[in-house]
């Protein structure tokens, strides 16, 4: 097994309305305000839902992972809420950040300390988070698209920085 089967993540489907609100989170104004929002609708459904769901799985239909990493200034562990896209039987993550133009302070820590605690609904696992090769960033690029449209929208608005595309393996 991987370490995608083995914390169950697996990406549905998505219906009419998460159809929908991929459409408007791909695009610059949507991008905008889930960056700004969805850390305050993540903690409210999570509330709700006593933990069973987030704000991306209940609006989106999208699988969330919380992935905990050192702070590289602090010290400190941060979790942060992430889509990962399934690839090669692993998970694969994309410092997107919405498209905005600052590389996201988890991907920073990453590449500070890359060892990792992923969380899965319930399901807990070490790890250990390395730059993906040239020839993986092709194909997680590319499997990204299936996960989520909005990755391509948003690479295309990345000009003025590399997008970072990590690896999970087991630790």
């Amino acid at each position: 097994m991987g370490l995608a089967a083995d914390l169950g993540y697996h990406v549905r489907s998505p219906n009419l309305f998460h159809r929908a609100v991929h459409a408007f989170a791909s695009t610059r104004p949507g991008a905008w305000v889930f960056s700004k929002v969805l850390r305050h609708l993540d903690d409210l459904v999570g509330r709700v839902t006593g933990g069973r769901s987030s704000a991306p799985e209940a609006l989106a239909g999208l699988p969330v992972v919380d992935v905990s990493t050192t702070g590289r200034r602090s010290g400190l562990r941060r979790t942060t809420h992430l889509i990962a896209v399934p690839y090669a039987g692993t998970l694969a993550l994309l410092g997107t950040n919405f498209g905005q133009p600052s590389t996201p302070a988890w991907a920073l820590n990453l590449e500070a300390d890359p060892h990792t605690t992923v969380r899965h609904h319930g399901v807990t696992l070490e790890a250990v988070a390395r730059p993906a090769t040239e020839a993986e960033r092709t194909g997680i690029l590319a499997a990204s698209a299936s996960v989520y449209g909005g990755y391509l929208r948003y690479q295309g608005r990345i000009t003025h920085r590399r997008l970072r595309i990590f690896v999970l393996e087991p630790a």
